[in-house]
């Protein structure tokens, strides 16, 4: 399977893991060889614009929280790719104006990938796979 973690997952997977679902941690705990666990370039973005507004305190400096963050089992970090850029503008709608869960979902469907969220708005589109 392929996975691909929302920002919010990514974060409270690293600072406060009782906050995921016990789906959501069971997944991740238990992925095995053939799965796969994405995350959109996006979610550093958005990590580093809550640090910079101080809505999100790391107790680190941001730089080496998310070098730390990164270094997940079966992770890969996605670049934004001009086919995702694109496949964002193309969701079929109606989906919310938000542009960094645009390029969640457009990453998750390019990947076939199921995300993990808590986002009501993407776990009720039903365009995308998603778990909480």
């Amino acid at each position: 399977m392929i996975y691909l973690m929302d920002t919010h997952v990514w974060v409270w997977w690293h600072t406060a893991p009782e906050k995921l679902s016990s789906k959501v941690r069971d997944t991740i705990i238990n992925l095995d060889a053939t799965d796969q666990l994405l995350m959109s370039v996006i979610s550093v973005w958005e990590v580093a614009k809550l640090v910079e507004k101080n809505r999100l305190r790391l107790g680190i400096e941001i730089d080496q929280w998310v070098a730390q963050a990164l270094t997940m089992s079966h992770f890969q970090l996605l670049p934004l790719s001009p086919e995702i850029a694109i496949e964002s503008t193309r969701l079929p709608q109606p989906f919310h104006q938000d542009p960094s869960d645009q390029m969640i979902v457009a990453s998750a469907r390019l990947f076939d990938a199921t995300v993990l969220t808590v986002d009501q708005l993407i776990l009720s589109y039903p365009h995308v796979r998603a778990l909480w």
